[in-house]
């Protein structure tokens, strides 16, 4: 058997409280049914997992609960080029699905920082989002239909197979970011695009991060709407030069990473680097893939780089993207009074920053996240854009919702989960 750290875990490192009752490798739908059918008649919880890659708790089984590993769901079921949607089982990997719909032209959008190693349920789950969220969206723009188990075994289909449906409540919508706290994701049929004919890079240096964000900023207001706008921190670029050998941090004290793409992508390029010459200390595009991977690689290697200096504890809040620059700012206020060491990058095209704690002691490590979470919320944000609640945020969720919209959440969930078997303790 595997090791019980990858079985009853996640990428979190939340530790158990014990062993499950049980592990359920399902290979067909019928045995995710047969599971819930009999968790549900004994009162057992069960908390699914895929890959396990989650960093909030959320697939963290404790004792006595049943383990249901649906990572065994693994086919890509057809792509249809006409209609533009793939139908898939939970367990794909995402970075796959995506190297198939690129046989026809086509590209699933979604590209969590995890793409190449996790699963398209564990995207739904979470709602994740990625690196062309900026332009694209996050999971729940590309889901349109959801095939699920409810806990007491019965087997729905939710949603439309066509862009548009107005038929009934938006169940799909509702499913997706639920952590596996209302039913248990056995299919989706996915949205897939016209994969871009061309893709321009730039990357731009600044001597502050306050600099970077405010041109972040100044790209949407000029109109523009690139496909992936990243911005990387001066600590984070060091820890790259650190690892890689690499000069980033002598270059500036941020970076920005910008990516137009479709045919018009050159020209845009263009706009987006007169846009950020006004501030940059250097600018530099490519239209050369070649040229654009290797310009892109400090923020591929951001998480990598960090990880190399130590255990972390990898956060993620988003802010209005008029308030990207005080978050940052904040964040490294908060790293000073806490004493601790705090990385930070960022989807700055929407907001979503993700501030990575070194833990030295897990008490200064706690208090910084925690007072990171509350300055997202001060700035008008959320203390979760793309990981999940799990059980390491739960704690947060009433001062986020207010605890009305918390209970209504609770009663959804009794709706689908009378018995709450599924997932209890995590998300709601």
């Amino acid at each position: 058997m595997p090791d019980p750290a990858v079985l009853f875990t996640d990428r979190s490192g939340f530790p158990p409280d014990g062993p499950p009752r049980a592990v359920v490798r399902a290979r067909t739908v019928a045995d995710v049914q047969r599971t819930l059918a009999e968790a549900g008649r004994t009162g057992t919880p069960v908390v699914t997992r895929g890959a396990g890659t989650g960093l909030a708790g959320g697939a963290v089984t404790g004792r006595g609960a049943i383990v249901l590993d649906v990572s065994g769901l693994d086919r890509i079921l057809g792509i249809d080029p006409v209609d533009g949607i793939a139908r898939v089982e939970p367990g794909v990997i995402t970075a796959d699905l995506d190297r198939a719909a690129a046989e026809h032209g086509l590209m699933y959008a979604p590209d969590p920082g995890s793409v190449a190693i996790s699963t398209v349920g564990g995207n739904i789950a979470t709602n994740a989002g990625g690196l062309r969220g900026a332009k694209y969206g996050v999971t729940r723009d590309s889901v349109l239909a959801l095939d699920v188990v409810l806990a007491d075994g019965t087997l729905l289909h939710l949603g439309h197979d066509t862009v548009k449906g107005v038929v009934g409540l938006d169940l799909v919508g509702l499913v997706v970011g639920s952590e596996g706290t209302l039913a248990v994701v056995v299919g989706a049929t996915l949205r897939l695009l016209p994969r871009p004919a061309r893709v321009a890079t730039a990357v731009a240096y600044f001597a502050s991060v306050t600099a970077a964000a405010d041109a972040s900023i100044a790209l949407s207001a000029a109109g523009l709407r690139p496909a992936v706008l990243e911005l990387v921190d001066g600590r984070t670029l060091a820890a790259i030069d650190d690892l890689r050998g690499t000069g980033h941090a002598g270059r500036g004290a941020a970076l920005l990473l910008v990516q137009t793409d479709g045919y018009g992508a050159g020209e845009e390029i263009e706009a987006v680097a007169a846009v950020l010459a006004r501030t940059a200390l250097t600018v530099e595009t490519t239209l050369d893939p070649a040229t654009a991977a290797a310009l892109s690689a400090a923020r591929r290697d951001a998480l990598p780089a960090i990880e190399a200096k130590g255990r972390v504890l990898i956060e993620d809040i988003a802010v209005p993207r008029s308030r990207l620059a005080e978050a940052i700012d904040g964040v490294h206020a908060i790293a000073a009074a806490t004493g601790t060491d705090v990385f930070v990058f960022a989807h700055a095209g929407d907001g979503n920053l993700h501030p990575i704690i070194l833990v030295d002691t897990e008490a200064a490590a706690q208090q910084a996240a925690d007072d990171i979470f509350a300055l997202a919320l001060a700035l008008g944000g959320t203390v979760s854009a793309e990981h999940g609640v799990g059980l390491l945020k739960r704690a947060w969720l009433e001062r986020e919702l207010g605890a009305d919209a918390l209970a209504l959440q609770r009663r959804i969930k009794q709706l689908f989960d009378p018995a709450g078997i599924l997932n209890p303790g995590k998300a709601l």
